[in-house]
């Protein structure tokens, strides 16, 4: 490549418009010079002959009319071509100026969005193409500002999350190794009960991030749900106590098939009656089937503490908790929900909730009838 060809290259893109512009109209005016040129004279011939053929005597000024009229069309060829130049040249300018305007703007936003200013935003514009631009790069800003602020949220959610296991056992570690207290078997226990809870804590993070990065796998295929509603409810009333809550199904023994996979119906399931079981001491739990719409509907609902209204927007993020203390004690990680709600998302279904303060809650979900 010659050196020449390397300082086009090096041309900034308003210097590019600007030539550009120029040639076209550089083009247009020598292809108006040329063909006035070589017609014109031509045609003035032809219109002389006309003239004369109707009676005029112009035979020996044909000649000086000739010339007349070369150096008046010479004259204002001229100052045309001077005329139009500069407007076009003025105009070409302007426009140059304009689109440059508009691609500076960009750089500077994408140079603050680099710098991580992620709420940073391209202006709107008045020309479609750079418009467009400006669209989809704000809505992947604002995609990528969403993945940030949830990267945030998880690295905060998860240190808050890890410190009271992590400091119990460091305490106890610490108190052993210092001889402060002596080794039991109810220490011990207590140190394997943290581990494990830290485990749990591990492991439903790994599943979290699979299901909301899509690398979960899901198996769709048609199936009957009710042997599974029937079986959860029998493995559940085997685990209550006594005086604790009665569990209940009501639905038609025949249900129709759904496009579902049924381990990760059942996760979910074992999650939602989990917790309906940890907040209902005493009183019922139902689990409810209908079809409505080329839906499934199941429901579970409790008559336990209920959840607060202001809280239920909350409920299915990540480590949310209404009682953080009851939930800890009782071994949560706060994930439970969260997972649950992507794994009905991943089976192309969605999954609510409605709660009342003192009189209990129902969460439900659809999954898509099988053709």
């Amino acid at each position: 490549m010659t050196k020449v060809d390397l300082r086009k290259q090096n041309l900034p893109l308003a210097s590019r418009l600007f030539l550009s512009h120029l040639l076209v109209v550089t083009v247009a005016v020598m292809s108006l010079v040329i063909i006035g040129k070589v017609s014109s004279p031509r045609y003035f011939v032809v219109r002389l002959e006309e003239l004369e053929g109707t009676g005029f005597r112009l035979r020996f000024a044909r000649t000086e009319l000739l010339h007349g009229f070369e150096s008046a069309w010479f004259r204002g060829t001229v100052w045309s071509v001077v005329v139009s130049t500069t407007a076009a040249g003025g105009l070409s300018y302007l426009v140059s100026k304009r689109i440059m305007q508009r691609l500076t703007e960009m750089e500077q936003i994408t140079q603050k969005f680099a710098a991580g200013q992620l709420d940073a935003r391209l202006p709107a514009s008045d020309i479609p193409e750079l418009q467009r631009l400006g669209v989809s790069f704000n809505r992947m800003a604002a995609s990528l500002e969403d993945v940030e602020q949830r990267r945030r949220e998880l690295i905060s959610d998860l240190t808050h999350e890890l410190r009271t296991p992590l400091t119990v056992v460091r305490g106890y570690l610490e108190e052993l190794g210092d001889g402060g207290v002596e080794p039991s078997t109810e220490i011990y226990m207590r140190l394997a009960r943290e581990t494990r809870r830290l485990e749990r804590l591990v492991n439903d993070l790994q599943e979290l991030s699979k299901a909301e990065a899509g690398y979960l796998p899901i198996n769709l295929q048609p199936v009957n749900l009710y042997p599974l509603l029937e079986a959860l409810i029998e493995k559940f009333s085997d685990q209550i106590l006594e005086d604790g809550p009665v569990l209940q199904l009501k639905c038609p023994l025949q249900l129709p098939p759904v496009l579902a996979d049924i381990d990760r119906v059942e996760q979910v399931l074992v999650n939602l009656l989990g917790n309906a079981i940890r907040y209902t001491p005493q009183g019922a739990i139902t689990i409810r089937a209908w079809t409505q719409s080329r839906k499934l509907w199941i429901a579970v609902s409790d008559t336990g503490i209920g959840i607060a209204q202001e809280d239920l927007p909350h409920v299915f993020e990540r480590f949310w908790r209404a009682d953080r203390s009851r939930d800890r004690h009782s071994g949560g990680t706060g994930i439970g929900l969260a997972i649950s709600r992507r794994l009905i998302e991943l089976q192309d279904g969605q999954i609510f909730v409605e709660s009342k303060l003192g009189k209990g809650s129902t969460f439900y979900f659809f999954l898509p009838l099988a053709q």
